[in-house]
């Protein structure tokens, strides 16, 4: 394969490790385990998710990326979530961990809960007002939500980011193609 492909840019890149995919599912197992145990707070027009607090870790390693997709899939499933809730709700805890990642590079460290505080807003908050009708408007459902992810991101997700930062290099190797990145 090697005299096929001799330039290294035309080489697959290989994100997908053992360790890579352990760290995922370790990911996605306490996302879900935090989420259900605390589960009288975690869902509802008025929640704090403090699992959220994971979002940080798209910064450090993309197998955060499918650890907390999965790890939200479960918890709604196991929560008896409405299909729209397991569905829009994982896919925008999906989109705002990808999002993470991509701008970890761009913008200070203390940003990277943003995107799962606005995507989650949005997503959540649309789904409180017209698949649960919980009664209150679109913006108000969203402001709610918004602020709980602001108290599971910023207050819990920044202390937790300080605290791995300094493990940084013994949990979070990335291969030499996530390196190239």
């Amino acid at each position: 394969m090697e005299d096929l492909l001799p330039n290294h840019e035309l080489q697959p890149k290989k994100k997908f490790t053992v360790r890579a995919l352990a760290q995922g599912a370790i990911i996605a197992a306490v996302y879900a385990l935090l989420t259900i145990f605390l589960a009288p707070i975690s869902s509802g027009l008025i929640q704090c998710r403090v699992s959220e607090a994971m979002s940080v870790l798209p910064y450090f390693t993309f197998s955060a990326v499918p650890g907390l997709f999965i790890g939200c899939l479960i918890a709604n499933l196991l929560l008896g979530a409405s299909i729209y809730d397991v569905l829009f709700g994982s896919l925008a805890t999906l989109i705002a961990a990808y999002i993470t990642y991509a701008m970890r590079k761009h913008v200070t460290k203390y940003l990277a809960p943003l995107p799962s505080v606005i995507v989650n807003a949005l997503v959540v908050g649309w789904l409180l007002t017209y698949v649960y009708q919980v009664g209150v408007s679109f913006w108000v459902a969203a402001g709610y939500v918004a602020v709980g992810q602001a108290i599971a991101c910023f207050a819990l997700g920044i202390p937790l980011m300080k605290l791995l930062e300094r493990f940084r290099d013994k949990l979070f190797v990335e291969s030499e193609a996530q390196r190239i990145e």
